[in-house]
């Protein structure tokens, strides 16, 4: 199979992404189940890998891929649609996997995105970050509530990614989107001039480093809107690794700047439904002084008892989430279980009404 080939399959299958890997068939990932392409597909050699991957580089790209033995990048596929590739080496031979972002950025509601997402949209200012495993749906997210700012307020938006994903077309806002090494050399030369380019709202696509994180606090500080991504499982976690990426010297600092600028943490699941497609499972932490205040005195411990009790204001702990997708049929208990943090808190919310 050839490239055109292998990604109209991707598309018709609505499959999330393609693996290309020597020595086994290209594989697919539906609903979170990875199976090959075709029944009767052969295993890729390490020639046909090569060249099936070679054939989605440019010049520049393909050096970049042999030197450092991995490369991120995007392109552009039928009607809009783009595909996110890191290919890599492995055991000396050229692998890739592709994620499928399609053409038409969902709106909050279409994705069941809790309502509080609306609210994230609309803020002048502050940090608010969406959490969870590789896969589970975060720049999909983000995109919802940039889209959104982007339909309904005059704004400058600008996004710094590695690579572009989801691409916006301006409707009230003017957007920048910078891709690394296309428009930047550096995160932190990229982060340090949005700084001069009159920013309303900042999206910086993930939080790697200590630079990243940091920038990011930075430009939340000096009254911007910021939406990050990071691989955290839980809102107690995702504080703890921003704090923790800092040396100890600079610890207390940065727990007071990430208390005062944080406006909501929204961790999530992408949980298989039974009748096929996934559906979002979200944690959900709003920064009121009590968690600002745990925030500031290291307490990040104090945080999933907060959320616990503090549903009336829009907090939600992520077995809430799973419950509600079980009572109303959408979900089975026995996969929300595989997919939650305390399984005996999500039975209990299960028998609740």
């Amino acid at each position: 199979m050839n490239i055109p080939e292998l990604l109209q399959t991707v598309v018709s299958q609505n499959a999330s992404d393609l693996h290309l890997v020597a020595g086994f068939p290209p594989a697919i990932r539906v609903d979170s189940v990875l199976f090959p392409i075709r029944s009767d597909a052969g295993k890729l050699s390490p020639e046909e890998t090569e060249t099936l991957i070679f054939s989605l580089l440019s010049p520049e790209q393909k050096e970049l891929l042999i030197n450092n033995k991995e490369i991120d990048f995007s392109f552009q596929y039928e009607n809009g649609a783009r595909f996110r590739v890191n290919a890599y080496s492995q055991k000396g031979t050229w692998a890739a996997a592709l994620r499928f972002l399609p053409a038409k950025i969902r709106g909050i509601e279409e994705l069941n995105l809790p309502g509080i997402c609306h609210k994230f949209a609309t803020l002048k200012q502050g940090f608010v970050l969406v959490a969870g495993p590789t896969g589970h749906g975060k720049s999909t997210s983000i995109a919802a509530m940039i889209d959104e700012i982007n339909h309904f307020r005059q704004a400058k938006i600008i996004t710094i990614e590695d690579p572009i994903e989801y691409v916006y077309t301006p409707v009230k806002a003017l957007i920048s989107q910078r891709e690394m090494h296309l428009d930047t050399h550096s995160w932190n030369m990229a982060l340090r001039s949005a700084l001069r380019e009159d920013p309303d709202v900042v999206l910086i696509g993930e939080m790697r480093d200590y630079e990243t994180i940091a920038s990011a606090l930075t430009i939340a500080e000096t009254g911007h809107l910021v939406f990050a991504s990071l691989h955290t499982n839980d809102a107690s976690q995702t504080i703890d690794r921003v704090v923790d990426v800092f040396p100890e010297n600079q610890q207390d600092q940065v727990k007071l700047q990430l208390s005062n600028v944080l406006e909501g943490i929204v961790s999530q699941r992408l949980i298989p439904a039974i009748k096929g497609g996934r559906v979002p499972a979200t944690e959900i932490l709003l920064a009121t002084s009590a968690v600002r205040s745990s925030i500031r005195e290291g307490k990040s411990y104090a945080i999933p008892n907060i959320i616990q009790t503090s549903g009336e204001i829009g907090m939600a702990p992520l077995e809430k989430s799973l419950a509600e997708w079980v009572k109303k049929g959408i979900v089975s208990l026995e996969v929300a279980t595989e997919y939650s943090l305390h399984p005996e808190e999500l039975v209990r919310q299960t028998r609740s009404r």
